[in-house]
């Protein structure tokens, strides 16, 4: 089968970037304790930077091997994937409570940069201005974050004795982890870049499912552990922090050193952005109706993406007919289920707060 050893290739870089990540995240945040930096730091940066890792390396390699449909699709299918699939998962292992913090303040942000982001591919390309706009955005939100982490110490995150470990080991677990990153990302690109000719479809197709997919891989692994473990915070906190970094600093670099801008491709920018905004409108009910991810809520999230994947795999085989069919039935008898079901669960918030409220 010639499909055979693209898909090892794809297999094979998963698990490096999996073990690249681990030991990333492992040795950067015992640096960080033995050189005293606030614990609550650490979780707000590097504990995201780590899980996001994949993301970063393969959009990175993917620019400068001008690869631009990987390196877009990657962070925006990531994003979509993350949402959907990491959290829907997580709540489905344990109903996930979400802080009030997230609610006002993060949730918002994510929306709002997915957005201008949507608003900067609209063009056609993704040029450097604005992704140093997006750099600057991510200073700001990281200056904004430890600002005002002493005025939620709760949500800090602790680590124990096996995490400090020496400043030599913690610097060889920092090394190790940057190699297998980087061969994990080019042999990933490379697995990808050989599935996409021998379908014969984009490479933005593949990028926005199996890449992303497989790079969303600690962030799923992560949150599903600190969901069974009961760290709800965590599970949440991390697919929004990772999905604001896969967009403030991966797309943010990857268009700032692109040179002519990095291509967004039209299906991209017609469906795939969109959805990546629209899924996190539909949590926003969700995250309201008292604070509690639920496991229905959970399963409707999964079985979107389920949609999402099967509007893709319709669309790469060619089915014209069949794909129009499953189109229709999903607006006319999907998003009305689901516009009833988000509706109930406002009005299951609100009748709550007025229950709550003094007369």
């Amino acid at each position: 089968m010639p499909f055979l050893p693209s898909l090892l290739e794809i297999i094979v870089g998963i698990l490096l970037l999996f073990g690249g990540g681990e030991f990333f995240v492992a040795g950067s945040v015992a640096i960080a304790l033995r050189l005293g930096i606030p614990q609550i730091v650490i979780g707000l940066t590097l504990v995201s930077l780590g899980t996001s890792a994949p993301e970063l390396f393969v959009s990175m390699i993917s620019t400068v091997q001008e690869n631009d449909g990987i390196a877009v699709a990657n962070v925006v299918g990531s994003n979509i994937f993350n949402v959907l699939v990491v959290l829907g998962l997580s709540a489905l292992v344990m109903p996930l409570r979400v802080k009030s913090r997230l609610v006002r303040r993060d949730v918002p942000l994510l929306l709002a940069v997915s957005m201008a982001v949507w608003g900067m591919a609209a063009g056609g390309r993704v040029y450097w201005q604005a992704g140093l706009a997006l750099l600057m955005a991510l200073v700001i939100n990281i200056v904004w974050e430890c600002r005002t982490a002493s005025e939620t110490p709760d949500e800090a995150d602790d680590f124990d004795e096996a995490d400090r470990s020496s400043i030599p080991v913690a610097v060889l677990k920092l090394a190790a982890g940057l190699v297998l990153l980087v061969i994990g990302s080019q042999v990933l690109v490379r697995g990808a870049e050989a599935a996409a000719a021998l379908l014969q479809i984009p490479e933005s197709v593949v990028g926005i499912t199996i890449v992303a997919a497989g790079t969303s891989m600690p962030e799923l692994v992560t949150s599903v552990v600190a969901a069974y473990r009961g760290k709800a915070d965590i599970a949440v906190g991390n697919v929004v922090g990772s999905n604001i970094i896969n967009l403030l600093l991966i797309l943010g670099l990857c268009a700032t050193f692109s040179g002519e801008g990095l291509l967004a491709e039209p299906n991209l920018v017609n469906r795939d952005m969109p959805i990546m905004v629209v899924s996190i409108l539909a949590c926003l009910p969700i995250f309201w109706s008292g604070g509690v991810i639920k496991r229905r809520e959970g399963l409707l999230l999964v079985a979107l993406y389920v949609l999402y994947l099967g509007d893709q795999l319709l669309e790469v085989t060619g089915a014209g007919g069949l794909l129009f069919n499953f189109r229709a039935a999903v607006l006319v008898l999907g998003l009305p289920l689901v516009m009833v079901f988000l509706a109930w669960e406002s009005l299951l918030w609100f009748r709550a707060r007025k229950a709550q409220s003094p007369n």
